[in-house]
């Protein structure tokens, strides 16, 4: 199930030349500058894609590399976002984003893993807590410099103008500073990028992969980035200048053992799959079959086809494709998953229920797919699916709790079932996790009214009542 959220992440207040660097700390390369859809930008946030195929691919590529990182046992997530733009990027210590873009041009899974283990190069390394440090120390010397600076200005205005030179050199002092801090940060940022480049190196050679994709990825980069960068200052970029990073990166990749080891048929298949379901649900059906064309008769074409078929054309058409798929991988999770996602979509929850159960199954009871069949149970409008739903979406919300869905549908199942008090509170929970907290209050304290004080479903809404605003959401 692929679904867009909008989720807000506050960004600190900070000079205008320490915020440049922090910013430009974890993108692998050069921040790239892209429109960013209405609603992100309401949310101050960036939108986030969800689909348990993806994010299960992403798992497996980077469990070897966080193992020997010894992160295993950090709860390191890998988070999709919406941008089609060639892009990954650390924000915190306990997640690593990658834009969609990053997936789809990855032509191999060690390309993309390459620019995995880079990013974990930068989580293993703690940098974002040491560039944290730097950018403080860099606004205490800023505020210093100012300082001093100030006082220059005011002695050379009180001795006149006999001493406006010392005038000039206090106005002078509020800029050099600056530049000089800028370039410091600078240049310490350039040498975790390095440093990330190596470690990368390290894990992948630690884990018998290699490092191949890796340089391709900053290869390609390379070359649309030589103009660009040519005549640049090296002292003022974030990342080291394109040509020397590549040449630095071939020369370490090369002494893996690992140079020339091809990525196992069976991931790359995987890998396909995802870039189609991908360009399926993101992309204009032109594009879609510029990339798969009716002529295309392999297995992520197939998907591909499938899926555009059903959000774009005949629901009909839609469903024989993918039975047609199911028919040639019945273990297939992500395939009945498709199916039922398209009946509930059609206006058919009732059909959805019996595909839906295959792939919770087959999936090992997956919270995104749990929380289609939830409201594929509760779309059917019969009140004997209401315990089956509510105990699934529970199960469900346990385990993934940052989907507003699961909530939402769990608010409607509870609502059948006459039991106002548990849905006031789960519709408040979903309320809270879309960033809307004037809602999400207004149902908590209703649902404070409906529960027994003390009792967990009354301390769960006072929670939501006096929480604070999650990052990146307002107050209202």
């Amino acid at each position: 199930m692929l679904l867009r959220l909008v989720k807000g992440r506050k960004i600190p207040k900070l000079t205008a030349v320490t915020t440049a660097v922090a910013l430009a700390l974890s993108p692998i390369l050069p921040p790239i500058l892209a429109p960013m859809p209405a609603a992100a930008q309401e949310a101050k946030g960036p939108p986030v894609i969800r689909d348990t195929e993806a994010e299960q691919l992403l798992r497996d590529y980077t469990r070897p590399i966080l193992r020997v990182a010894g992160l295993e046992k950090q709860n390191i997530q890998v988070v999709i976002i919406n941008d089609s733009a060639f892009n990954a990027f650390v924000a915190d210590g306990h997640r690593i984003f990658v834009n969609y873009g990053a997936i789809m041009q990855s032509e191999t899974p060690n390309q993309l893993i390459g620019v995995l283990a880079h990013e974990t190069g930068h989580l293993a390394g703690g940098h974002l807590a040491k560039m944290r440090e730097q950018i403080a120390h860099a606004q205490t010397q800023m505020i210093i410099a100012m300082l001093l600076g100030a006082g220059a200005v005011v002695a050379g205005a009180r001795a006149g103008n006999s001493n406006g030179g010392l005038a000039d050199a206090g106005a002078a002092a509020f800029s050099a500073p600056q530049s000089i801090i800028q370039r410091s940060l600078l240049s310490y940022q350039r040498q975790q990028e390095e440093n990330a480049d190596r470690a990368g190196v390290k894990f992948l050679t630690e884990t018998g992969q290699s490092a191949k994709g890796m340089y391709e990825t900053f290869q390609r980069f390379s070359n649309d980035s030589l103009f660009a960068a040519h005549g640049a200052d090296p002292y003022l970029q974030s990342h080291p200048m394109p040509a020397d990073r590549v040449a630095a990166l071939e020369e370490l990749a090369r002494t893996s053992p690992y140079w020339d080891k091809k990525d196992d048929p069976a991931l790359q298949m995987r890998h396909n799959m995802v870039r189609a379901k991908i360009s399926a649900f993101m992309e204009s059906p032109n594009t879609v079959y510029r990339r798969y064309p009716l002529s295309d008769t392999s297995m992520p074409a197939r998907y591909a086809h499938a899926i555009t078929t059903y959000r774009h054309g005949n629901l009909r058409d839609a469903l024989i494709q993918i039975d047609a798929l199911i028919q040639m991988q019945p273990a297939n999770p992500y395939f009945y998953e498709l199916r039922g996602q398209a009946l509930v979509e059609g206006g058919k929850p009732t059909e959805a229920i019996a595909p839906l159960r295959k792939a919770v199954q087959l999936s090992h009871n997956a919270p995104l797919i749990e929380m289609l069949l939830g409201q594929a149970l509760v779309g059917t409008d019969n009140k004997a699916y209401t315990e089956e739903a509510i105990a699934i979406l529970r199960a469900a919300v346990s385990r993934e709790t940052e989907a507003p869905l699961g909530y939402t549908q769990l608010a409607m199942a509870y609502g059948r079932k006459g039991d106002y008090a548990e849905a006031d509170l789960a519709s408040a929970q979903a309320a809270y996790l879309r960033g809307d907290n004037k809602t999400a209050r207004e149902l908590a304290s209703r649902a404070k009214t409906r529960f027994a004080i003390g009792t967990p479903g009354w301390v769960r809404a006072d929670d939501i009542v006096t929480a604070k605003p999650m990052p990146g959401q307002k107050s209202n």
